[in-house]
């Protein structure tokens, strides 16, 4: 569905400039899209997500609501399947909902355009150094961090037991000491996969490129050349000779499966990249507990990894609510009041509010009280927080797959596809 659904929302992101450009987007204005028609409080609430935060979602809204008895929310719920065309369509229509759950991929895509609004308004003063930035776009806030996330590899320590080894020193290994313990724990345990989802990551290729003073995207556009990808390319082709991740066939279709059918769920893997906010879904996945690692630093020195808190996802808004008060004072009791995170916890990701992580840390799962602390003990290895993806870049990470798929099928060599992956990317950008 990714393919589709993003080549829908550039479509339809088209057409919702077309709109916007056409009767213009200043909060209340006098359209017929954005919420409610009626009232100084009535609002459009839509988020995508599962059966819990579905629950938390609603009962977060009925608390606010009995707090506030003249704001009336309706509640849009979806799917992440079909959440993007959806938003797109209903943009396009200008009948987007007033508070939007955004993801980092796509704010570019919306914000760029017109159709969200300036949230400077919500108050982010107590948030954690690094998370406000990933929702601001030319220096404007159109998106407030949900929950702080960070990109990690989880291992299962019940297969390296099985194969007789210690699980690995995450402060110290390096990209090719993690290639030679997946080859090794996968021949060992007889695995399919040591390492799943490693290289076909665009947050992983973004780690690498870090570490070599580059970015997945600057301001100019893309902030990497067809060398360095070739380099990335280069060394997933050694992790599949080496028997560490798994066969071209298996690689691709590891590439399709949701999370509980993932290698690490199903027990046919001993480590596979996932943010750090899937760890209790994982656990319930695997039927076991997990071990979060860091990703690797080129010398072995945790302090050079260059990790970067990411936002899990954001909390954006129409540019043509009719209410633009009412929902900058939804947002930011969503992100700063106890009550509210008394009712979610950190289903969404750790709050940004240091204050409110201290406040709910008591009441956290214990995989979540796990995540944490390694969001908090990882502080000293973080660098500067990359910037959201461009219009156009929300794709790289299925554009790099593709490509990846035909070097590992010897259908084009890593610098010929290395060099047609960045022509595409630059192409999209463009476009």
């Amino acid at each position: 569905m990714a393919v589709n659904r993003r080549q829908f929302l550039l479509g339809g992101l088209a057409a919702a400039a077309t709109t916007i450009g056409l009767v213009g987007c200043a909060p209340g204005s006098g359209s017929s899209g954005g919420g409610a028609s009626s009232g100084g409080g009535d609002l459009t609430f839509a988020w995508w997500g599962n059966d819990v935060r579905n629950k938390n979602t609603t009962s977060a809204i009925d608390a606010y609501k009995q707090a506030n008895p003249g704001v009336s929310i309706s509640p849009q719920p979806g799917e992440w399947a079909s959440y993007w065309d959806k938003l797109a369509t209903q943009v396009a229509g200008n009948t987007a909902p007033d508070i939007i759950q955004m993801d980092m991929a796509y704010i570019s895509e919306y914000g760029n355009r017109g159709a969200l609004l300036d949230l400077s308004g919500v108050n982010t003063s107590k948030f954690v150094d690094g998370t406000v930035e990933s929702g601001k776009i030319n220096d404007t806030l159109y998106g407030v961090n949900a929950g702080i996330n960070t990109v990690t590899i989880m291992a299962n320590p019940k297969v390296f037991e099985k194969a007789g080894m210690d699980l690995p020193d995450d402060t110290t290994w390096t990209w090719d000491s993690l290639i030679d313990t997946a080859a090794e724990v996968a021949s060992k345990a007889k695995l399919t996969f040591g390492a799943a989802s490693l290289f076909n990551s665009d947050a992983m290729f973004s780690a690498y490129l870090r570490q070599n003073g580059k970015q997945l995207f600057t301001a100019q556009g893309l902030g990497f050349e067809a060398g360095d990808a070739q380099a990335w390319f280069d060394l997933m082709v050694k992790g599949q000779k080496a028997g560490a991740i798994g066969t071209p066939a298996q690689l691709t279709e590891e590439a399709t499966k949701s999370l509980d059918q993932s290698t690490l769920a199903v027990g046919t893997g001993a480590m596979q990249t996932y943010w750090s906010n899937q760890v209790e879904a994982l656990n319930k996945a695997a039927g076991t507990e997990l071990k979060i690692l860091r990703f690797p630093s080129l010398a072995g020195k945790a302090t050079e990894r260059k990790a970067w808190y990411k936002a899990s996802m954001l909390w954006s808004a129409s540019a043509r609510t009719k209410n633009p008060d009412a929902v900058v004072a939804l947002i930011d009791w969503w992100v700063n009041s106890t009550e509210s995170a008394n009712i979610n916890l950190a289903e969404r990701g750790v709050p940004a509010n240091g204050d409110i992580q201290s406040a709910i840390t008591p009441k956290l799962s214990g995989a979540q009280q796990g995540v944490l602390k390694f969001i908090n003990d990882i502080k000293p290895e973080l660098s500067d927080t990359p910037i959201a993806p461009p219009p156009g870049g929300g794709k790289l990470g299925d554009v790099m797959l593709r490509y990846q798929t035909e070097v590992l099928f010897g259908r084009q060599s890593t610098a010929d596809a290395a060099q047609k992956f960045v022509d595409e990317m630059k192409s999209n950008l463009q476009g």
